[in-house]
């Protein structure tokens, strides 16, 4: 302390000095842990000489604070002490240089003792020594108490499995830190990947690899309770295959506000092995042949060859000579490009879906531009949790090319219309023509076989050319074929494209037997069928003529097969409830064969919406084609078709409010046409299903307990939030955390926490700055949540309560939430703590002399905190002075100030402040005056730092008083005389001394006077010059106490305390000697004493003491004894007969003149000679004669009187 307020006193001397070279040094205090690698650096600025300065690092250890330690030096490798030296040597320790002017001290392996203060100090390379050359900072080592657990094991996981691991991680670190968590994969040597991190400012991130399936809900960070960390993978893939660990690393806050990783800890490995499901496939592209004709239809089958096909997506392209034709996603609906869609709308191309591995190109007549290389591309995609597809693998064939020919016989048959017959008495012919069918009422659809037998009554005696015909309802002839007498089959006109697709057939079963197929029948083949038998012989000249005709016909009834065609939408649950399953039957009436396709579609309208789109289609060939919205039903909807009907139904399991709506069944009746193109023949609509999908009722219940909290600021504030009931055990809790003042109207919102387990810091914290003091806890039994506030603050006080919304995840993998409640209130108030200052209250008298120190003490008893600071100030209340004045101050950064008073009594200088132990403050005052005299105080005030480093003060006390007498020192002068009453004859002299027998001090000085004491009635001589003196004195004269007094004063001669001589009293002028004989005793002779000097005299002293302030002050005075003395009158003389006659004294005055002045002459030369003999040695008694004067003649011509000598007193060289 001492030495601190000679800084201080310096500082005032010298003023504010600006320094040249400036040393910096990281701030303090550093909290570090045990076995960390520690770094502080140190900078130099203002030098100069060289560029590249040198740098030497010492410690100052907590049990030597004053012994400098010195550890490590860029300039000499002998600077380290001993217990540094070897891990300087083994390079633990080190010196990294940044710059020229730029260090870090590097400590590798950081240990216990290495704490304390450190200081970095760089060699003067200055001219001058001229700045600051050295800094320090504190530095702490704590235990290193990160613990990052994990169970080592082994897992095997199939593709697509989910994956779940757990990590503990604790921390007892007394300081206040947060802590950051990742998960890490590696695969053998390579480079640990981050899956995802929960960092200290509870901020979720994911690395580049998991990023999009991080977004996508896939990758999963949850913190479970205070100490658990669970990390999930929903589907698992090949890549994620290696080790899995956890990484954990407690972070602090250091004094620039920056963060550092104190300490980094990670978890046992668990090895986990994906086995991939069989993922290969294989595409083949066929065609039935390559070479066409104008008009001819193609079929190219593009044919996926994969393990569990349905349970996999994949997407297919057509490409024509590299060009797109059409696409076709997970969905089964193609999206053709504009060329082919306006042929895929006329009907002359389809893309279709055959079944999960066969996907169909379709052209039903070829153009000649066709020709070329046609192609398919599958692509496999993958469906994430929530229902997006990502593109994998890609594979196609080896091209197909096909040639498409121009038509170069366009034939007709031409049946003859009539023949030659052979007249009268030629051959007749003896036929008869029978005609059977398979059935004369048939369905739609179904096959007609005939049968055209002809009978001869002989051998028959020719060929036969038969033509069967057909007459419908309108009696309308059509020729269907014909087959002439050489054998060959010909369409009509009408059925020669039906008949290149197989659709008709002709065939001469035996001579005499024909029959005719109608495959696939349709309704316009309803009607007579007719058999035309000509018999034909050859003439003698060689040509065929006919001989005779016959024909016979079979009726056919086609029933169309849309007659009665109805369909029909049932359900028996129209309303479910989350995650249920629901059925919907679509009933289709009549009941056809299975040679009937029928396509069924169910729609469906969201609620909430006006337009229906399609769902899911079970298409006539009995695939399964989706529709382009219904990515949300596919995983969750299985369509079946009865195998007796076309009934279909549509299940869905674990509904959600996404399948609530209007759900309809569209039947579409098919035919295939003979060119195996299709033809819709009707469409039905089904009635409407409205399915009411419900969430659960919630069981959601949060305590609405009511909880007051009162702590003191600086102190946690513990929150809890507890769910008493929930709904599910899946149940996820989104918590928000509000808090209202009752300034506000609403609460304001100050963390929220999803159900994912994200953080989002709200409006209020962020105005409030509360990022950095909050904690956000999960219990691990799921239904409580805490919020720590630390280090609270007054301004925290306030209403906390939670809001809780409850989170289900829906059957289609989207969070939904249920329902939502408010706790009950909290009342926090933070107060700040109870003033336990308390200051020493002891009253006190001191009474000092002048000159003296004097020591005021202020005692602190008890304070409010050990961290607090103090102010302490002193004041004095001064005597008629009823304000009180301000003394000095010691401010909390321990400066001295000086009060107002100091100024006034000139204090500066004299006041010293110590404080030997903590709580005790003594102010002395040195070289104390009477008007330090008061009564003193001290004022103490208690300042504390608020959790956000401000100082704000708390308490404030005033100690109990001191009154401070300062006293001059006590009167103890005396004064006597050593000289009795004398008598002495006239024009001799006496002597008057002034004794001082005891005196006050001995630095005290003295004035002293002498006086003559004279009767004021009838007392008075009339002599000359009396009247004079009496106006002259003045103010030498000291006024009477008394003015009846009958003693009337006469000043002889006064002297100073200053050594002043006061002028000489008239009577007694020239005729005073005056003699310091020594320090106490003062002497004055009067000279040429004569009758009218007869009385009393006296000495007065006054007795003059010096101030602290250096300034002379009179103490006391005293007076001596009165001294009598008696001059004897003479008779007369010899004088006095001369003068009284005036002829004798011209006789002897005149005459003798010459003769007597020559001998005064002659006696004046002698007496000099001997008094300067003697004016240099010492007077009676070896006292020197300070006061002598040299002698001064006095001559009177009027007189025969001797000459005088007399000392005046002033003379004193």
């Amino acid at each position: 302390m001492k030495r601190f307020f000679l800084v201080l006193s310096c500082l005032a001397v010298l003023g504010v000095v600006s320094a040249q070279r400036q040393v910096t040094v990281q701030e303090g205090p550093l909290y570090r842990t045990e076995g960390s690698h520690i770094t502080i650096w140190c900078n130099v600025s203002g030098y100069q000489g060289p560029s590249e300065q040198n740098f030497q690092w010492s410690i100052y250890l907590p049990s030597s604070p004053e012994r400098e330690v010195q550890i490590v030096s860029t300039v000499d490798s002998s600077f380290p002490y001993a217990i540094y030296t070897q891990r300087v040597r083994g390079g633990k320790i080190f010196i990294e240089r940044v710059q020229g002017n730029s260090t870090l001290l590097h400590i590798t392996d950081l240990q216990a003792r290495d704490a304390g203060e450190y200081e970095c100090h760089t060699p003067s390379t200055d001219k001058q020594y001229f700045g600051s050359y050295s800094a320090k900072m504190n530095l702490v080592v704590i235990p290193d108490s990160l613990q990052t657990t994990a169970v080592p094991q082994t897992l095997h996981r199939v593709e697509q499995d989910p994956l779940e691991l757990t990590c503990e991680v604790t921390s007892e670190t007394v300081q206040h830190s947060h802590l950051s968590v990742a998960w890490l994969r590696q695969k053998g040597g390579e480079k640990p990947v981050e899956v995802i991190s929960l960092s200290r400012d509870f901020m979720l991130h994911s690395g580049s690899e998991y990023a999009q399936r991080q977004s996508l809900g896939e990758v999963r960070l949850d913190k479970l309770g205070r100490t658990t960390f669970r990390l999930t993978i929903f589907h698992l893939q090949p890549s994620d295959q290696g080790e899995f660990y956890c990484e954990a690393a407690e972070w602090i806050q250091d004094p620039d506000g920056s963060w550092y990783a104190m300490t980094r800890k990670r978890s046992e490995g668990a090895v986990v092995n994906v086995q991939p499901t069989d993922k290969e496939f294989t595409v083949r592209l066929e065609t039935e042949k390559r070479l066409h004709t104008v008009g001819e239809p193609v079929e190219f089958r593009c044919i996926l060859e994969a393990q569990n096909v349905p349970d996999r997506y994949f997407a297919v392209s057509w490409a024509f000579n590299s060009s797109l034709i059409a696409t076709m996603g997970p969905n089964a609906v193609p999206v053709l490009n504009s060329e082919f869609a306006h042929r895929e709308a006329r009907g002359q191309l389809k893309v279709a879906k055959e079944s999960d591995s066969v996907f169909v190109l379709k052209i039903y007549h070829l153009r000649q531009e066709d020709s070329g290389k046609y192609n398919c591309r599958v692509t496999e995609r993958e469906k994430t949790v929530t229902g997006e597809f990502i593109d994998k693998e890609s594979k196609r064939p080896k091209n197909i090319p096909i040639i498409v020919l121009p038509l170069t016989d366009n034939w007709v048959v031409k049946v003859p219309q009539h023949h030659q017959i052979l007249s009268q008495g030629h051959l007749e012919s003896s036929i008869s023509v029978e005609v059977a069918s398979n059935a004369s009422v048939i369905l739609e659809g179904e096959d007609l076989h005939f049968s055209c037998s002809v009978r001869t009554a002989g051998r028959p005696q020719g060929r036969f050319s038969v033509i069967w015909q057909l007459v419908d309802r309108q009696n309308r002839r059509s020729n269907i074929m014909w087959l002439d007498r050489d054998g060959t089959v010909q369409p009509g006109s009408s059925y020669w494209e039906r008949s290149s697709f197989g659709g008709i057939q002709m065939e001469q079963v035996q001579p005499n037997s024909f029959s005719l197929g109608i495959f696939n029948s349709r309704k316009e083949d309803e009607g007579q069928y007719e058999c035309h038998v000509t018999e034909w012989v050859r003439a003698v000249d060689g040509e065929w003529q006919i001989v005779g005709e016959r024909r016979a016909s079979t009726p056919i009834s086609i029933t169309a097969l849309e007659m009665g065609f109805a369909v029909t939408a049932i359900s028996r649950t129209p309303g479910v409830t989350y995650s249920d399953s629901f059925d919907l039957q679509c009933i289709i009436k009549p009941h056809y064969p299975a040679r009937v396709p029928v396509s069924v579609t169910w729609r469906f309208q969201p609620v909430g919406t006006v337009e229906f789109h399609d769902l899911v289609t079970f298409t006539r060939d009995g695939g399964v084609q989706w529709g382009d919205r219904s990515s949300s039903f596919r995983t969750r909807t299985a369509i079946e078709k009865a195998e007796s009907s076309n009934n279909v139904r549509l299940s869905i399991s674990r509904a959600s409010d996404t399948e609530a709506g209007k759900y309809q069944c569209v039947a579409e009746l098919w035919r295939k046409n003979y060119n195996n193109t299709w033809t819709r023949l009707a469409e039905r609509t089904s009635n409407l299903l409205e399915i009411r999908v419900l969430q659960p009722v919630t069981k959601l219940q949060v305590s609405k307990s009511k909880r007051t909290l009162t702590l003191v600021e600086n102190r946690p504030i513990q929150l809890n939030c507890s769910v008493k009931s929930q709904t599910s055990q899946n149940s996820h809790f989104a918590v928000l955390w509000y808090v209202h003042k009752p300034s506000d109207a609403d609460g304001k919102l100050i963390l929220k926490t999803t159900h994912n387990s994200a953080f989002e810091y709200g409006t209020y914290a962020e105005e409030e700055g509360l990022r950095a003091r909050l904690q956000f806890e999960r219990h691990v039994s799921g239904g409580l949540f805490s919020l720590t506030v630390q280090r609270a603050e007054v301004s925290d006080s306030g209403s906390y309560y939670c809001h809780v919304e409850e989170w289900l995840l829906s059957p289609n993998y989207a969070w939904y939430k249920l329902a939502e409640e408010v706790s009950g209130r909290t009342e926090v108030t933070v107060k700040q703590p109870d003033s336990r200052l308390r200051l020493s209250q002891a009253q006190g008298n001191l009474s000092v002399l002048e000159t003296r120190q004097v020591q005021l003490e202020c005692v602190v008893l008890n304070r409010t905190s050990i961290t607090s600071q103090l102010v302490v100030e002193w004041f004095v209340w001064k005597p008629n002075h009823p304000e009180r004045e301000t003394v000095a101050r010691l401010s909390r950064d321990a400066t001295f100030h000086y009060g107002e008073q100091a100024a006034k009594n000139n204090l500066k200088g004299r006041l010293h402040l110590e404080s030997p132990s903590p709580g005790v403050y003594r102010l002395f005052i040195q070289n104390v005056a009477v008007q330090d005299s008061g009564t003193y105080s001290c004022h103490v005030e208690e300042w504390l730092p608020s959790p956000s480093g401000m100082w704000y003060k708390r308490a404030e006390d005033t100690a109990g008083q001191t009154a401070l007498t300062v006293m001059r020192p006590d009167a103890s002068l005396q004064v006597d005389t050593v000289v009795p009453n004398a008598t002495v004859s006239e024009k001799a002299a006496f002597q008057l001394d002034c004794s001082i027998v005891s005196r006050s001090s001995q630095d005290s000085r003295f004035a002293v006077a002498w006086y003559s004491l004279r009767t004021k009635a009838g007392g008075k001589r009339s002599s000359p010059g009396l009247e004079e003196q009496e106006e002259e004195r003045g103010e030498e004269e000291e006024e009477e106490d008394d003015d009846d007094d009958p003693t009337e004063r006469m000043a002889l001669l006064s002297v100073g305390p200053d050594a002043v001589f006061g002028p000489e009293g008239s009577p007694w002028e020239g005729r005073l000697r005056f003699q310091r004989l020594s320090p106490v005793l003062y002497r004055l002779t009067v000279l040429q004493a004569s009758p009218r000097d007869t009385g009393n005299y006296s000495c007065r002293v006054e007795e003059w003491l010096p101030s602290p302030q250096k300034e002379w002050y009179r103490l006391t005075e005293e007076e001596s004894a009165p001294i009598g003395i008696h001059v004897l009158d003479t008779s007369p003389t010899l004088q006095s007969i001369i003068c009284s006659n005036d002829a004798l004294f011209y006789f002897v005055f005149f005459y003798p003149f010459p003769i007597f002045g020559i001998l005064i002459i002659t006696i004046l030369l002698v007496r000099f000679k001997s008094r300067n003999s003697s004016k240099n040695s010492d007077g009676k008694n070896g006292v020197p004669l300070l006061w002598i004067k040299e002698p001064h003649l006095n001559y009177s011509p009027t007189c025969l009187e001797p000459p005088v000598l007399s000392i005046h007193p002033g003379a004193i060289d």
